[in-house]
């Protein structure tokens, strides 16, 4: 027969053995859920991923189908200047110092490309949203160098150049040219005065008393086409 002793250790063993044996199943229960809740975790982050690489692909396609429809500007009026990615006129408009109207000889051009702008943007068609901004930018020349009046005139010079941005606006609605009433496109008028991007330099500069005209397609984060009025 078992000694007393014996029996005590038998007694004390059974129990602290289930619940070793109930502590390493609830550990177990417990890596368990965690590893599925890791698992699905990982699911939902994949689909996330898929589907958002899903929507650049589609935003993708579509900036490259406007691409593609914006190089049909290309011709009599409109040509691409790969250094600056852009789309530029090919009228040579130019103001008078200090002047903002836009001289008779260049109106006819002016209406033929914004018209030919017009169709383009209308003709684009795309499986997404898609809105335009067109930005009509007034630019000036600076005065020789060293000539106290770049200084002293530099504040008003953005004055000068913004009224002749909108005069060409003013000039496209009075032809019935109303970017800025269609629903896919926004029209915006600024104007650089002394400054902005695509400026001429030295014996150009100035060809800068000019106007720019930037196209922008917005599908979220995309890339920008412009075209410049020179």
């Amino acid at each position: 027969m078992p000694s007393s002793d014996d029996q005590q250790r038998s007694d004390f063993f059974w129990p602290s053995y289930v619940d070793l044996m109930t502590s390493l199943f609830i550990i177990m229960l417990v890596l368990f859920v965690y590893s599925f809740k890791l698992f699905r975790d990982r699911e939902e982050s994949q689909k996330r991923l898929l589907g958002e690489l899903k929507v650049k692909a589609q935003e993708l396609e579509q900036i490259q189908r406007i691409r593609e429809s914006l190089r049909r500007l290309e011709g009599d009026y409109f040509r691409y200047d790969p250094q600056n990615e852009r789309y530029e006129l090919r009228v040579d408009v130019q103001f008078k110092a200090g002047r903002d109207e836009i001289q008779e000889q260049y109106k006819p051009a002016l209406l033929r490309a914004g018209r030919l702008l017009q169709e383009r943007l209308r003709a684009i068609q795309t499986t997404l949203p898609v809105r335009y901004l067109v930005i009509v930018e007034g630019m000036a020349a600076r005065y020789p160098q060293g000539d106290p009046r770049n200084q002293r005139e530099e504040q008003s010079t953005y004055q000068l150049s913004y009224r002749r941005a909108l005069n060409l606006s003013n000039f496209w609605q009075q032809n019935g040219l109303r970017f800025g009433q269609d629903r896919t496109v926004e029209l915006i008028i600024g104007g650089s005065g002394f400054f902005g991007t695509g400026r001429y330099a030295g014996r150009r500069e100035g060809d800068n008393k000019r106007f720019l005209i930037q196209i922008i397609p917005k599908i979220g984060k995309v890339a920008t086409e412009t075209v410049r009025a020179r």
